[in-house]
């Protein structure tokens, strides 16, 4: 199945995107795609109720919302391609850099993004989110797949100042609003035949500055997982952010960043594409 969260009459609802690629209301079913949901085995539920539910078709000018409701937390793995690890001049990291992103960024794949008030390096990253399908803890790897719900696209915006000149975490150069566009659906793992070998790529203002594959990993998404649930419990709905390829304003000669009216697209092979336009704060 593939999960979209759409706007009508300024309610979020719950909805589908058909085989057929129309899009259909499922409020009816009476539940959100949040921790709940995942925890009480809602997409087999969701499933055997469509076989026979009659749900209304929706508009597709209707607005997205993130594809899956606020999670407990998303975590995003750094430095996880190889290519992006040489371009920024870290490192190989010898085990997965972990960090934490605020759940207040989550925002539509269409929304705009919004350049923080004295910002001067926004920038870009396309990625792999995984959602976790049920409570996970000391999880080993060879059965992470049974934890994973599916997959969507996330451009985990990041502003570099505030990432690592400000003397703090990273994720406050990670947290402002509207830094995790998520969607525009997500995919059930049944979806997508192999997460680690995905094109990605990413365009400000019509170039081409992210094209890479997930086969760049350095830590495959088991090996995340199983390190993940060695220091914390996911649970259901929680977002998994892979890393970015090598492509990243960070990564020029000199940096290149985001300014009000530059147009951010992006995509993942089978997970959809977005599009945002960058907007200062105000």
């Amino acid at each position: 199945m593939k999960l979209i969260r759409f706007e009508q009459d300024g309610k979020i609802k719950p909805g589908i995107i058909t085989a057929d690629d129309r899009w259909l209301d499922v409020s009816a079913f009476g539940e959100d795609y949040n921790e709940t949901f995942f925890t009480h085995d809602g997409l087999s539920r969701l499933g055997e109720w469509l076989k026979t539910a009659s749900c209304p078709e929706v508009p597709k000018s209707n607005r997205l919302d993130s594809c899956i409701a606020r999670p407990s937390k998303i975590v995003c793995i750094g430095l996880n391609y190889a290519k992006h690890a040489a371009e920024t001049g870290a490192v190989v990291p010898k085990e997965p850099v972990v960090f934490f992103k605020s759940t207040t960024a989550l925002c539509g794949p269409n929304d705009n993004v919004i350049i923080p008030r004295n910002s001067v390096k926004t920038d870009w990253e396309v990625e792999l989110a995984v959602v976790i399908g049920k409570k996970a803890s000391y999880v080993d790897a060879a059965d992470v797949w049974d934890y994973i719900a599916g997959y969507c696209t996330h451009n985990d915006y990041s502003e570099r100042e505030f990432q690592m000149e400000r003397g703090g975490q990273w994720v406050k150069g990670k947290s402002n609003d509207t830094f995790a566009p998520l969607g525009p659906f997500l995919a059930t793992k049944d979806e997508v035949a192999d997460p680690h070998n995905l094109n990605l790529w990413l365009k400000v203002n019509g170039e081409k500055l992210q094209d890479s594959s997930t086969s760049d990993f350095i830590f495959n998404i088991p090996q995340v997982i199983e390190h993940l649930t060695q220091f914390m419990t996911l649970l259901p709905g929680d977002v998994i952010s892979t890393g970015t390829p090598a492509g990243v304003g960070l990564g020029f000669k000199p940096p290149r960043y985001l300014k009000p009216g530059d147009v951010v697209e992006l995509g993942i092979e089978g997970l959809g594409s977005q599009k945002q336009t960058a907007v200062a704060y105000q």
